[in-house]
């Protein structure tokens, strides 16, 4: 009588063998150990077309509002000597492009933005959506951004620290960060004297629908201040309400005006006088 046998284990089963020659064969794997090599290279490619571009070619990049000119360098690692948003005079611009972001249809770029002697360094991204800054560091006398807004006779040293910014290139989205005023004096001002340091600061959720929300605080000097900055891109109007108080030893020029306020004014229960001022830009 004739005796079955089952197949050995050894043994190999169609089955298996149809397994075995699936989707993920070896010409496939090959073909995809080759797709990190070939983004490299064209990464490369990229960067050698840049470098050899003249850097007026960034002006394509820019919003309608930005204009530059005076240009140097390449569309790599160039320069704008004049540059100007809304027709006001904005200083002069350096970068240096990150050439893969090109890939994704995106512009990413290390930046330094100088304004006579005001200097500030960013990482930035723009695509079509819009821009996103981070680590954006900086300092400078403040009179020398006059043509922002800032009143002509202030005088004084800010320090910039943002970790984030972003924007749509018509109004801001969101901003995390501090600006820090020292020595800062007017002429208008207890006669130019010393009105000390304070730090504008802007926390998370400081952009909203309804504009941008700071907060305004002393770090120290003759006037104790604690005020919220708000300013309305609808209105294009800045408001500052708050309290001030004059410290022991402040100049006799700071405590006249601040008693020519509280008249108008009042003070608190604390002799803080109340703050409200308006500014339209």
């Amino acid at each position: 009588m004739p005796v079955l046998r089952s197949p050995s284990r050894g043994a190999s089963s169609p089955s298996r063998g149809a397994r075995a020659a699936g989707p993920d064969s070896g010409d496939e794997r090959s073909t995809r150990s080759y797709w990190p090599v070939i983004l490299i290279g064209l990464a490369a490619v990229l960067a050698v077309i840049v470098a050899a571009l003249p850097a007026s070619l960034i002006t394509h990049f820019l919003p309608p509002t930005v204009h530059a000119e005076d240009f140097s360098g390449s569309l790599w690692h160039g320069s704008a000597g004049k540059l100007s948003v809304n027709a006001l005079d904005a200083g002069a611009l350096e970068w240096r492009l990150h050439p893969q972001a090109l890939l994704h249809m995106a512009v990413a770029a290390d930046l330094r933005w100088v304004k006579v002697g005001f200097v500030v360094d960013a990482a930035v991204a723009i695509d079509r959506q819009g821009f996103t800054a981070h680590d954006i560091k900086g300092s400078g006398p403040i009179e020398d951004l006059r043509d922002f807004g800032i009143a002509s006779g202030w005088r004084g040293t800010a320090e910039i620290n943002f970790s984030e910014l972003k924007g749509d290139f018509t109004q801001p989205l969101a901003a995390v960060g501090d600006v820090k005023v020292s020595d800062l004096s007017s002429p208008q001002v207890a006669g130019g004297a010393d009105l000390g340091s304070y730090d504008l600061v802007l926390a998370e959720g400081a952009v909203s629908a309804d504009g941008v929300t700071a907060e305004l605080r002393d770090a120290g000097g003759p006037l104790e201040m604690q005020a919220l900055v708000h300013y309305s891109m609808k209105e294009h109007t800045a408001t500052v309400s708050g309290t001030l108080k004059e410290r022991p030893g402040a100049p006799e020029a700071l405590h006249g005006q601040l008693d020519n306020l509280a008249l108008l004014r009042g003070r608190d229960r604390q002799g803080r006088v109340p703050l409200e001022m308006e500014f339209r830009f």
